[in-house]
């Protein structure tokens, strides 16, 4: 197939192209860059079935060649406070890319008559009162919070896709994405594994935001992008909750990433972030397993360790 990946130089836009390229298929990427980034994509370069375009989704896609596949994974993503590419300080960024960069999507997919999928988000259950959280819970959300930009523009993300499909027949899939990390991830995206990890490798303590009591399930990428490979090869127009659903809390990430940097600063506590950061998230992957067949099988431990690594060397190779 030929497919457009929009967000192709981000963290996980990056690691599809790789994936989709391994399987033969022909990449083109649509990046303004502003949250991606050109170093994880250079490789591809020389990569005949490769190309990438800098553009910002949230303008119309011009898009002649036709295309088999576009996928949407353009949009910031991390909810930190002082990140600069946290969604906190690109609101009005964050809304067009899920409302207008969502639209522009669609429209390039309605037109080749393509398969559109979504990167939508387990942001758009909010602080759950369900757990674990599955497809059919409809969220605890605030909508007029500062992390609202980010889960009501995955929202309506996704009333937009699905009304797509009703409305045009667009053959439309919808991946609701958990916590997760790997390679590539920018080392001041402000979510708690890189964070952790600079932390950890600069030998300082590491810095949980409240008592650490609050949960979270980490899915390796690698994992990931096989479900959500396996998604945009099924039939499945509604979502598809992917995750690692071993739930752990962040007091004890803390501490699993202190033991394997050999890291002796233990752990400083403080403030706690936003009154809507989620307490709990865990994911039910009961779909994504009855009918991808998808399950995740790298360990916490082993992608920790992989993710470790591609830290170490980007700061042995910046000294």
């Amino acid at each position: 197939m030929r497919i457009l990946i929009t967000g192709g130089a981000g963290f996980i836009g990056s690691h599809l192209c790789d994936r989709l390229l391994s399987d033969d298929h022909s990449v083109v990427a649509i990046d303004n860059l502003i949250t991606g980034s050109s170093n994880n994509i250079s490789h591809l370069s020389e990569n005949k079935n490769f190309s990438f375009i800098y553009h910002n989704v949230a303008d119309y896609i011009n898009f002649s060649d036709p295309v088999d596949a576009v996928m949407h994974f353009a949009s910031p993503a991390s909810p930190s406070q002082t990140a600069p590419t946290g969604y906190l300080q690109l609101p009005i960024q964050t809304l067009k890319a899920g409302a207008l960069g969502t639209l522009n999507a669609l429209g390039v997919a309605k037109k080749h008559a393509a398969v559109f999928l979504l990167a939508s988000t387990s942001e758009v259950y909010g602080d759950p009162l369900e757990h674990p959280q599955s497809e059919t819970y409809w969220g605890n959300v605030d909508p007029i919070g500062p992390r609202s930009v980010y889960d009501e523009a995955k929202r309506f993300a996704e009333a937009l896709t699905m009304a797509y499909q009703r409305t045009h027949g667009v053959d439309t899939r919808i991946v609701r994405i958990f916590n997760t990390y790997g390679p590539r991830m920018a080392m001041d995206d402000g979510r708690a594994v890189p964070n952790f990890i600079h932390q950890a490798l600069r030998e300082t303590s590491l810095t949980i935001y409240g008592d650490g009591k609050q949960t979270r399930s980490f899915c390796y990428v690698d994992d990931l992008v096989n479900g959500i490979v396996a998604l945009l090869e099924s039939r499945e127009h509604h979502p598809v909750n992917l995750g690692n659903p071993h739930e752990i809390t962040i007091m004890e990430l803390a501490d699993a990433i202190n033991k394997i940097t050999n890291n002796t600063a233990g752990t400083v506590f403080t403030d706690g972030r936003t009154r809507s950061d989620p307490q709990q998230r865990q994911p039910d992957i009961s779909r994504a397993e009855e009918l991808l067949r998808w399950q995740p099988c790298i360990s916490l431990q082993v992608g920790l360790q992989k993710t470790i690594k591609f830290y170490k060397d980007k700061l042995a190779a910046h000294k």
